[in-house]
């Protein structure tokens, strides 16, 4: 499929997403969302790619939805943001749900539908210049794309508030301390960071990473013993896979593993 608004290259494992409507700040609309979909999916049913990374092209990461494309809209604002988000939120289901991980590059401000997507990813990694901010309720408007869900596993429910509220602003070093992120890097070392570690991911057992972040992703939706059994049958699914049968007889031979991804 072209992409007009999205660019989705692969290389050995790894596919690098990045939003690309720079003059925009990357910010979201209706054809740039149906693309992000369109690449999720494509991830998702892709075997060959064992972990996504998430980007923004330009200074900005995704400066959230376009407002302007909302204005625009006049009556059918309503109709127009129900649309947008059908397809922002199937992107991030299929960037939740599918086995590989997925691993956030923010790059710049991350702001409302880009702060969302930032915290979705499986790991976060920001450069020094970045920044983030709820953003929503200025507008008098209300958070999508799966913050409300994922803000509160990430940090809490207090400081979760105080973002969706006051929308603060947290530099990249704030959302470090916070748990936002996993990691800071100078701008300059921000995608060699990232797909050094896609690389490492891309090599791993990615239907053990998919089973895992599935446990994680439900976590709290059940109480203790069902979790547990959640556990025993991922752990015992994960054993007859090729990669789990791979990764015992390494061990037990002393040598790294040679995962294959299935």
């Amino acid at each position: 499929m072209a992409y007009d608004f999205i660019t989705l290259e692969r290389a050995d494992g790894v596919a690098t997403l990045t939003l690309n409507r720079p003059k925009a700040a990357n910010s979201l609309d209706i054809p740039l969302a149906r693309e992000l979909m369109h690449a999720a999916i494509a991830c998702d049913d892709d075997p060959e790619i064992r972990t996504v990374v998430l980007t923004g092209a330009g200074p900005m990461f995704c400066a959230g939805g376009d407002l302007r494309s909302f204005a625009d809209a006049g009556t059918a604002i309503s109709s127009r943001l129900k649309e947008l988000t059908v397809y922002l939120h199937a992107a991030i289901s299929r960037l939740t749900r599918m086995d590989a991980p997925v691993i956030a590059a923010v790059n710049g401000v991350a702001a409302g539908a880009g702060f969302s997507l930032a915290i979705a990813a499986d790991l976060t990694i920001a450069s020094d210049a970045a920044s983030f901010v709820m953003a929503y309720t200025n507008a008098g408007l209300v958070p999508d794309g799966s913050s409300t869900f994922f803000l509160p596993r990430r940090i809490g429910d207090r400081r979760t508030r105080e973002l969706m509220l006051t929308n603060r602003k947290l530099t990249a070093a704030e959302a470090l301390d916070w748990g936002l992120v996993n990691q800071v890097v100078p701008a300059a070392e921000l995608l060699p960071t990232a797909t050094k570690l896609a690389a490492t991911l891309a090599a791993g057992p990615t239907r053990s990473y998919g089973a895992v972040k599935a446990l994680l992703n439900e976590t709290f939706e059940h109480g203790l013993e069902a979790q547990m059994e959640r556990e025993a049958r991922a752990i015992a699914g994960a054993s007859v896979t090729a990669d789990g049968q791979e990764g015992i007889k390494a061990f037990l031979e002393k040598r790294k593993p040679q995962f294959t991804g299935r």
